[in-house]
């Protein structure tokens, strides 16, 4: 499965069994929704926090999906080409960070 099939999947979902998209800034809230429901599930995993009762059940991989799945809702609202964004996005990095990090002390 391709960034752009899943673009387009969602899409797909969204205007049939979704209805239609959440505005922009209705989706904006529930994206900062899901990454805190992440960053919960994180923090209880892999860091000092135990678990609650009601955070148990929940899935790390689940929680990822809801973050990419509004992620990418977003992506098509705006017209955003996830697929070309990520490539321009790589060029980006192997540019400006291509002996920054080899540099960093702090990383060896």
């Amino acid at each position: 499965m391709t960034i752009q099939q899943v673009q387009q999947d969602v899409d797909a979902w969204i205007k049939t069994t979704g209805v239609r998209y959440f505005n922009e800034l209705t989706n904006l809230g529930i994206l900062m929704e899901e990454v805190g429901e992440l960053s919960r599930i994180m923090v209880r995993t892999y860091g000092e926090q135990s678990f609650k009762e009601s955070d148990k059940a929940k899935s790390l991989n689940d929680e990822f999906a809801d973050v990419l799945w509004v992620l990418i809702c977003l992506a098509n609202q705006t017209g955003v080409d996830l697929t070309e964004a990520l490539q321009k996005n790589f060029e980006k990095k192997n540019t400006r960070d291509a002996e920054r990090h080899k540099n960093n002390p702090k990383l060896k």
